[in-house]
């Protein structure tokens, strides 16, 4: 069987093998789509094939919707000649259940793929048409968190964001915020019809993120000359132009080995996954856990698909902005870091077995029960201590999630001011709490500066997971050695005073000083990160007990 719209044909062998194949005609819908487009999502990865299409799928089945969605990737053009093209623009999706089943189908509402290079004609004439088309309801984005960043460390413009405001909207854009921004000009200029942007991506405030930096390029360019005062109107105008803001969660790991093996012997060809030239490591199926969540603030002036009848809270927004502090800050993505830079050290492979460690399962627990849930606020649609026990419990547990600790530990400098600063921060202002009482936050971020060093705790070298500010943290951390603690002369201070990767000065919070014991507690070489991480997770409990 091949996954092709010629393949889908024969659909006896797809249903003996158990997948599920789209209840619709492929053909129209993708031709309706192409003719009027309603959906454009820029960020063609497995989070958007194994989430956001399968949305759009299910309102198409269930006949409340007729047209799909249209790709377009500005970072990894090699998706879209090596997983989208040669497949039709199919994805077969598999949910991976704790028990071991799977649950899978063919996605096939995606009915076109583009490379978003402003620099190419023909791929800007189509990105044109479709921005320009009064049918157009929703451009959304899975880019990751720093496909919204136009600033650098110093909080000044990127070279890229300066260069492309100096060249001005018609020429090629560096940016993808850039392109964005463009193409809203494009639209604006051609009847300025109502348009909604809506950042999908996991990080805090995201439609604050997509809209202050859309528009930042823009006034760039007003100051230039080359957009008027009508054009920044447009943008900040909410009945023109909406940045709702929204909470995702749903694991969508690499594609794994095994689930690769399961297609072929189920007669599936073609599934073998690509390194693309930007490493991005990519197959034609996606394997997901079935738990997900995705919020959306109700703001889209020209109107949306139903989204609430395939499983999506439509809400307010400050209800979006609970959901996701409570998720980002609590339930989720800070035990996700944790597990990441000690799994890293401490050898692990795989997320699932991390949570058979004992020491590593009472501080993701610390952190979650502990710490985080005592300040978090409930959302009200979402119960937050419901969905921390489905996460570690069910979630996290799970020996069927291909997910690794390196692959989570990608940009944690990034990440970390929502995923633990905020908890600081809400000690530090707590009548009810001091900033004293926490100890597991502080360990995770301890784990992660001795993570930086490159040593394992077994003392061999290891690989870092990609993070721009990798080079100049581990610069910061010169002549620190794993193995001599005399080696540490306070070269912490100025990571842990910056404002910017903690969102405050954690000297000043009065946390740092515990942060710099744990640090310099692991540098007693092989074992010693074990050793500390052991002592404080079980000091802990012991106090409580």
């Amino acid at each position: 069987m091949k996954l092709s719209k010629a393949g889908l044909q024969n659909k006896k062998d797809w249903e003996e093998a158990g997948i599920r194949l789209p209840g619709f005609d492929l053909s129209k819908v993708h031709r309706d789509t192409v003719a009027h487009p309603i959906w454009l999502h820029f960020g063609a990865g497995n989070i958007f094939r194994g989430f956001i299409a399968v949305l759009q799928q299910r309102l198409i089945q269930s006949g409340l919707e007729s047209r799909g969605i249209i790709a377009a990737d500005t970072f990894d053009y090699d998706m879209i000649d090596q997983i989208y093209r040669p497949f039709d623009n199919l994805a077969l999706n598999v949910g991976l259940q704790a028990d071991g089943d799977t649950v899978m189908e063919v996605v096939a509402s995606v009915a076109e793929a583009l490379k978003a290079d402003w620099g190419d004609t023909d791929s800007r004439k189509r990105l044109s048409q479709i921005i320009c088309d009064p049918a157009l309801q929703l451009v959304s984005f899975t880019i990751t968190e720093k496909g919204y960043a136009i600033h650098d460390i110093r909080g000044e413009l990127t070279e890229a964001v300066r260069t492309d405001i100096e060249a001005g909207p018609l020429s090629p854009c560096g940016h993808t915020m850039s392109i964005v921004c463009a193409l809203l000009l494009e639209r604006f200029s051609n009847g300025a019809y109502p348009i909604a942007l809506c950042s999908m991506d996991n990080c805090s405030r995201n439609g604050e993120r997509l809209r202050e930096s859309v528009i930042a390029i823009a006034k760039g360019w007003r100051q230039r000359g080359y957009v008027t005062d009508s054009f920044i109107e447009y943008l900040t105008n909410p009945g023109n132009v909406s940045f709702p803001w929204s909470m995702i969660d749903k694991i969508t790991p690499r594609p794994s080995k095994e689930m690769e093996e399961l297609l072929y012997r189920k007669g599936v060809e073609g599934m073998t996954p690509v390194v693309t030239g930007k490493n991005t490591y990519i197959a034609p199926f996606v394997n997901a856990e079935i738990p997900q969540y995705l919020v959306i603030e109700d703001c889209f002036p020209n109107g949306r698909p139903p989204l609430e009848q395939a499983g999506v809270y439509l809400t307010d927004r400050d209800t979006v902005n609970k959901v996701e502090t409570m998720k980002v800050t609590t339930c989720l993505n800070p035990l996700h870091t944790a597990m990441a830079v000690f799994g890293c050290l401490l050898g692990y492979q795989h997320i699932a077995e991390e949570m058979r460690d004992e020491d590593i399962r009472k501080l993701v627990e610390g952190i979650g029960y502990q710490e985080g849930l005592p300040v978090v606020v409930d959302p009200g649609i979402i119960d937050p201590r419901e969905f921390i026990d489905e996460v570690i419990q069910m979630r996290l547990p799970n020996p069927y999630i291909p997910d690794t600790p390196q692959r989570i530990a990608t940009d944690t400098s990034m990440k970390i001011s929502i995923r633990f600063g905020e908890t600081i921060k809400s000690y530090v202002n707590s009548p009810a709490h001091q900033v004293e009482e926490l100890t597991f936050i502080p360990l995770a971020i301890a784990g992660w500066l001795r993570y930086l060093l490159g040593y394992s705790d077994d003392g061999e070298e290891m690989d870092l997971s990609g993070d721009p500010m990798l080079g100049e943290l581990r610069e910061r951390l010169e002549g620190i050695r794993y193995d001599d603690r005399s080696t540490y002369h306070g070269q912490l201070k100025e990571i842990l005073q910056n404002r910017q990767i903690f969102a405050q000065d954690l000297c000043e919070a009065g946390i740092a000083a515990k942060i710099e014991t744990m640090f310099c507690r692991m540098l007693g070489g092989k074992g010693s990160v074990r050793e500390t991480l052991h002592s404080y997770v079980n000091q802990q409990e012991q106090g409580e007990s």
